[in-house]
């Protein structure tokens, strides 16, 4: 999980219980499974013994840090900001624990210290501690500079480079952490540190989890993966996992498993003897998924995945709500009715033929239904079946199987 580490940080953090702190900023209502790397470092640290600080960008939120971006960050008003926070709080509550002594986590807000502060006295006593030529210097600013960048994004690194240097005055936090676009900003804050105050302040930095693409799975990205089930729900939380292939499993495994290195490793080994069991990536969606969501959440998924390939039951696929049941079924062929053509019962062929599209002809439905080849919500149906409200799942879907791989998802409104 070592990108980068400054000299002597490892003999400073063995020296006993060492407050350390990553920041967050609340620019959308949800972390992403991106931040969950540096959540991890702090869930890890916290587990050695240390005290992690979890910072929440209230103030810097404001202004959306250009670490990693092509363009301007599109400026949130302070209600949406609110809310974030407390999503962000509340998300992190998950990880860290605040109640075991000497080491509990701590959450910080740097909108408390900033907004009684004079922009006067924080130009005259902050900024001129780090020069023009010294900011520009960070790649952060560096890739920007030829397409624009506001004073607004290019002053981002001065102030978490205060926030450092007040979390290392107020509670003796020596170390910060950080995904690896955060060096720039992580290192303005040892410099500020030491021409401010002449201390002296460590830093690490972790490798970015990155898509099949290449490109990162920051807040503002498309195709994240959220913690919150709202955004991302579990089913297809749990499913990015399992899908994950077998080097980024071995990889994922490393970062975000809290076992140990020798469960790992024979994990590890016992999956590449039989690799089409996929016995990493099961182990990895649920512990995740688990301590993401909940115990039931991750076994609803898992039983949401036996419906999908073919060993799912009636029973099973009426326990489902509507939202599992379209990520379940997202990308299968669909249609709509009226729920006044099924009010009354609707003759299965008609249904099948004329009225949801699923065979091309009568001729092929009959043969299929005459065969045992057709399935009504996982129960197979005969010629005289007639298709009514009885059959609606969550109030207003109908799933056709027919064979034994080909869905076919109905709407009813």
């Amino acid at each position: 999980m070592v990108h980068d580490i400054m000299p002597d940080t490892e003999e400073h953090v063995s020296k006993g219980v060492t407050p350390g702190y990553i920041g967050f900023d609340p620019t959308a209502s949800s972390l992403t499974v991106g931040n969950l790397v540096t959540v991890m470092l702090l869930v890890h640290y916290q587990r050695a013994g240390h005290k992690p600080i979890a910072l929440v960008g209230g103030a810097t939120g404001m202004i959306g840090d250009p670490s990693g971006k092509d363009e301007e960050r599109q400026l949130l008003d302070l209600e949406t900001l609110r809310h974030n926070e407390a999503c962000t709080k509340k998300q992190l509550e998950k990880f860290l624990d605040f109640d075991c002594g000497e080491n509990s986590a701590v959450l910080v807000n740097n909108f408390d210290f900033y907004k009684d502060m004079e922009l006067f006295d924080f130009f005259r006593d902050i900024g001129k501690h780090l020069t023009v030529s010294y900011m520009i210097a960070k790649d952060s600013v560096k890739s920007r500079l030829d397409g624009g960048m506001s004073f607004t994004e290019f002053s981002y690194q001065l102030f978490q480079g205060y926030d450092f240097l007040w979390l290392y005055e107020n509670m003796g936090c020596t170390f910060q952490m950080g995904g690896s676009d955060q060096w720039g900003n992580i290192t303005s804050g040892t410099e500020l540190i030491r021409r401010k105050v002449g201390g002296k302040a460590y830093a690490l930095t972790c490798p970015l989890l990155t898509k099949s693409d290449g490109s990162k799975f920051g807040k503002s990205e498309d195709g994240n993966i959220w913690l919150d089930p709202e955004r991302t729900s579990p089913y297809k939380f749990y499913q990015f996992w399992l899908n994950s292939a077998d080097d980024d499993a071995v990889k994922y495994m490393k970062i975000f498993s809290t076992r140990n290195k020798e469960e790992i490793e024979a994990l590890e080994s016992k999956h590449h003897q039989a690799p089409h069991e996929r016995l990493l990536q099961k182990e990895l969606a649920e512990e995740i998924t688990v301590r993401v969501h909940s115990e039931a959440e991750y076994r609803a998924a898992v039983q949401a995945s036996e419906i999908l390939f073919g060993n799912g039951t009636t029973e099973s696929l009426k326990a489902l709500d509507a939202r599992s049941i379209l990520d379940i079924f997202d990308g299968v062929p669909q249609s709509t009715l009226t729920s006044a053509e099924v009010q009354g019962g609707l003759p299965i062929i008609e249904f099948l033929v004329a009225k949801s599209g699923v065979f091309s002809s009568n001729g092929e439905a009959k043969r299929m239904l005459q065969g045992g080849g057709v399935s009504i919500n996982k129960a197979k149906v005969d010629n005289g079946h007639q298709v009514g409200s009885d059959d609606l799942l969550a109030g207003k879907y109908i799933l056709v199987q027919k064979g034994k791989k080909n869905y076919h998802l109905v709407t009813v409104e």
